[in-house]
């Protein structure tokens, strides 16, 4: 199976592509929200049966045949979403405030919403980096795009499918999916075993512990900056709220690739594979203090966990994740598990054998052995 990343690139369209690219996105998303009510009374929500529903209406607003399916597939997919969060409680309780309000009414969709293109609409011409692209002033050619040379052979070697255009703080983008041939995963010789936490974002059974300690200080800054903004609510104020509004989740994407490609490289250099907490429902089951609920429910665990799964994948390691009940509490030597043996948030000290470690460190080498046990049920069931 393809691995499927996304390489965001940036557009440098002239006066005139500009205009055309922001009017073809505002009636591209004008479009789904009619569709999306339609869709609503009609309670039909299916790709196909959608498309049939309303491609006469999206032609006649002005859009040729192939934005207009891809229009219709929107608002199918957002409806989905939408259907599957309220499966996963996401959105509370049945006869929650929040749930009520998310069903009783069509998906509305932004002026400057993402919007899909493929093959037909959007071509590449890697030669020259520029794009040709369809918008409601015809065809825009010799677009200008910009990336690394790193994402630039990713592109040229393996882009597949769609790519979404985007604007996004007068900036526009594309954003492409590419299909990375699967690596054939190797034997491992071990497992790196890698605890999440608060304290320490990651810690490795090898000992190496990426310290939350300066993470959680900026953000915390960061939320304390923001709620200052938001009691003054001027429209100065409001303006840096914008211009700030994503730093954090760029702030964390950036401290979880590097972690993660830590964490990675070096699984990859001793020929191990690398054994992940399964962290579903987290958020459900830890209790902590009052200061340290606002790190847990922000943090992008999830994101951290999807970055190193897909540069293992990438890199032929192989991946599993174990159970992580009681990985804080158990000794890793001889397996007594007791509260006892974490008398605080960093010390470890066994009260059956007396073995001492960092906690983080220790959970993370039960982690460790629970992956290769895993592994091995997997990759030899029949064994003796």
């Amino acid at each position: 199976m393809d691995v499927k990343i996304v390489v965001q690139v940036r557009l440098f369209p002239d006066a005139s592509q500009e205009a055309a690219l922001r009017d073809t996105l505002i009636l591209c998303n004008e479009a789904a929200s009619v569709v999306a009510g339609e869709a609503y009374r009609a309670r039909v929500f299916r790709k196909q049966a959608l498309q049939r529903l309303t491609y006469g209406r999206l032609k006649g607003m002005g859009l040729s045949a192939q934005p207009a399916i891809h229009v219709a597939r929107k608002v199918a997919g957002a409806y989905a979403t939408l259907a599957a969060n309220i499966r996963a409680g996401n959105l509370g309780k049945a006869g929650s405030k929040r749930r009520r309000k998310a069903e009783g009414k069509p998906i509305v969709f932004r002026r400057d919403a993402a919007q899909p293109f493929d093959d037909r609409c959007l071509s590449w011409q890697m030669r020259s980096r520029t794009v040709s692209i369809w918008t409601t002033a015809g065809r825009q050619s010799g677009i200008r795009f910009g990336c690394s040379e790193q994402q630039f052979a990713v592109l040229s070697a393996h882009r597949r499918g769609e790519s979404d255009l985007v604007c996004r703080d007068g900036k526009w983008f594309l954003y492409a999916t590419c299909d990375i041939p699967d690596v054939e995963v190797k034997e491992p010789d071990g497992f790196l075993g890698v605890d999440l936490g608060i304290a320490n974002i990651a810690a490795t059974n090898d000992g190496t512990r990426h310290s939350g300690k300066g993470l959680n200080r900026v953000r915390h800054r960061n939320q304390r900056l923001r709620a200052k903004l938001q009691r003054i609510g001027t429209k100065s104020a409001k303006r840096l709220l914008k211009a700030r509004r994503r730093k954090e989740a760029r702030f964390a994407a950036d401290t979880n690739h590097r972690i993660a490609k830590q964490i990675v490289t070096e699984a990859e250099r001793t020929g191990r594979g690398i054994a992940l907490e399964n962290l579903t429902g987290i958020r459900d089951r830890v209790r902590l203090r009052r200061p340290q609920r606002v790190t847990l429910h922000s943090w992008a665990f999830h994101q951290l966990g999807q970055f190193i799964s897909y540069k293992a994948a990438r890199a032929g390691l192989a991946l599993v994740h174990v159970d992580p009940a009681y990985t804080s509490q158990g000794c890793s030597i001889c397996g007594y598990i007791a509260k006892a043996n974490r008398p605080n948030q960093s010390t470890f000290r066994c009260t059956s054998c007396g073995f001492a470690e960092h906690a983080d460190v220790n959970a993370a080498r039960n982690i460790a052995i629970r992956g290769a046990a895993d592994w091995a049920a997997v990759s030899l069931p029949n064994a003796a």
